[in-house]
């Protein structure tokens, strides 16, 4: 008789299921493996690939929503606030050496802005005066002293005269050219006394909403009555004997 040996039964192995479709990328060549093994990695594990796609999300930028400011607005910003004006003569000086500094400019350039400065500070524009010119109080001033003959206004030549007496050899002349200074010196300042009172008085009474400090308004009448008509800065915008009016 011939026996035949029987082949064992092979285990049943359980059916794996998966909850989501896996998918097996093939590999494109042998120089791409670590790229693949990477990529399987990933399509394996759906916790690793959330978190890439997290991570990717959160590196990402989101468009600004505006358009890209030009260079002349960027320099605009960069530069910051404009400086406010200088508040005193020596201020205004530093700053123009500094302009010429960073700001070269030709000499007839540089020529024809001073002109056109001293143009407009003669005519009495706010922009280009100094500071204790400013304002419709200091032009109110200047009109109500501009309207007037005033005896200061002969302080330069008395200056000149006595400067000439002194150059004369002779005692009697200076003797006089001494007492007339003197008595001339002594009325002045008592004419810019009585000026600088008058003047503070109809400042207040015309800008009741200014605080207007009497020895100050004195003072700048004082200076500007004793310098001579032409040479004042800026000019005259009154006659002598003509009506002053609050601008």
């Amino acid at each position: 008789m011939t026996y035949r040996a029987r082949r064992p039964h092979a285990p049943l192995t359980p059916s794996v299921q998966y909850a989501d479709v896996v998918r097996f990328l093939r590999r494109n060549s042998s120089s791409s493996n670590e790229g693949a093994d990477d990529t399987e990695d990933v399509a394996l594990d759906p916790d690793a690939t959330d978190g890439e796609t997290s991570a990717a999300t959160r590196s990402h930028t989101p468009k600004k929503g505006r358009p890209t400011p030009s260079r002349r607005d960027a320099e605009g910003r960069r530069r910051g606030p404009v400086a406010p004006p200088p508040k005193t003569t020596r201020e205004a000086i530093k700053r123009s050496r500094q302009q010429r500094k960073t700001n070269p400019v030709s000499k007839d350039e540089r020529k024809a802005q001073m002109r056109e400065r001293r143009e407009r500070m003669m005519a009495g524009d706010e922009r280009y005066l100094l500071p204790r010119d400013r304002g419709p109080v200091k032009a109110f001033v200047r009109d109500c002293v501009d309207a007037r003959h005033n005896l200061l206004g002969m302080f330069m030549p008395l200056a000149i005269v006595v400067f000439v007496s002194l150059l004369i050899p002779s005692l009697v002349v200076q003797r006089w050219a001494t007492l007339l200074t003197m008595a001339m010196l002594a009325a002045m300042a008592i004419e810019g006394v009585v000026n600088g009172r008058r003047i503070t008085r109809l400042a207040r009474e015309n800008f009741p909403k200014e605080t207007i400090k009497g020895r100050s308004i004195g003072w700048y009448a004082f200076i500007r009555a004793s310098q001579i008509r032409r040479l004042r800065v800026p000019k005259p915008r009154v006659k002598p004997g003509d009506p002053v009016k609050v601008s």
